[in-house]
């Protein structure tokens, strides 16, 4: 576990040993913080499977990966779309093939502040959809394999959890009225933080030796903004990208969920700076993320939207 007293420096990779033998499943890896954790896993012998929605950005992803770390790096992809539950189902079936052993499944993958309302296939809000409902069920579908491996399943949340309405509507699930791009993220993320949380419970509850940790990266100069973001958001994280950490750091909370020893339940980890730059480690986290109730609800409603149910 990360020295609570090192406030100055925090958790870096630094502190990693080799990962020969280990395999790492991470959504969302073609750029940002997941490409950055993909490297870090790389650079100490890990086995890397992305699960990505481009094809084309992940084979740009993995031609830049080998010439960085040789072309007999343990790097691989599989397409993945969180918008579609098909896909997910499709992906996860394809994982189950080719992949024996899962050290840790790393939900990384998101969008953010989508301007104006969209909805996925399957007729989800689509922050809801893919940040939320579509790594649930991946989740869901890969458990036993990370069982089996002993595995870890990280969940990347983000700030933005408390900043919405604090709660899951579950009235208006898909914001159909009054739609907000923020409140709307803020919703997915908070979404997946409960779900994370539940799991933990769930797991503990069946003296099940996966772990699950969550994280968020901080202030990042990231990707994530640049898509389907509303013009004023754009101008504004171009303000603040500034005084943002990079890409690299950004990346750590993930990789040090993913690999460290000795984290805790109902925890959150990620910069400790304001909650958005600085050393890696624990961050508060606000109660209500862990209200029993509420996630209770939300693990049956997911498992509908899903038409999934799994019981860790």
């Amino acid at each position: 576990m990360p020295d609570k007293t090192d406030t100055l420096t925090g958790w870096t990779p630094e502190r990693l040993g080799s990962l020969a033998g280990n395999t790492y499943v991470i959504t969302g890896a073609t750029s940002g913080a997941g490409f950055e954790a993909t490297r870090v896993f790389l650079s100490k012998g890990a086995n890397v499977v992305m699960l990505n929605r481009n094809p084309k950005k992940s084979a740009a992803a993995i031609e830049t990966l080998k010439q960085e770390f040789g072309a007999d790096s343990k790097i691989s992809s599989i397409q993945m779309d969180l918008a579609q539950l098909t896909s997910v189902r499709e992906a996860a079936a394809a994982v189950l093939e080719q992949v024996p052993q899962i050290d840790a499944l790393i939900c990384n993958a998101a969008i953010a502040q989508v301007a104006k309302q969209e909805i996925t296939v399957d007729g989800f809000e689509s922050q809801f959809g893919v940040n939320h409902l579509g790594h649930f069920l991946a989740c869901g579908l890969l458990f036993r394999r990370i069982e089996q491996s002993t595995g870890r399943i990280v969940v990347v949340g983000s700030n933005g959890y408390k900043m919405g309405l604090k709660r899951i509507k579950f009235e208006d699930l898909n914001f159909d009225n009054d739609y907000s791009p923020w409140s709307a993220y803020a919703q997915s993320k908070l979404a997946q933080m409960v779900f994370a949380y539940e799991l933990q419970r769930r797991v503990k509850n069946t003296n099940s030796e996966v772990q699950v940790q969550v994280c968020h990266p901080g202030a990042s100069r990231t990707s994530l903004m640049s898509g389907q973001a509303s013009l004023g958001m754009k101008v504004l994280w171009k303000v603040l990208s500034p005084i943002a950490q990079s890409a690299e750091k950004g990346s750590w909370p993930e990789v040090m969920c993913a690999t460290q020893d000795g984290l805790e339940d109902e925890r959150y980890y990620g910069p400790t700076r304001f909650e958005m730059v600085g050393p890696i480690g624990e961050c508060p986290l606000e109660d209500f993320v862990l209200e029993p109730e509420m996630a209770a609800k939300l693990w049956t409603l997911s498992e509908q939207k899903t038409d999934q149910s799994w019981t860790p």
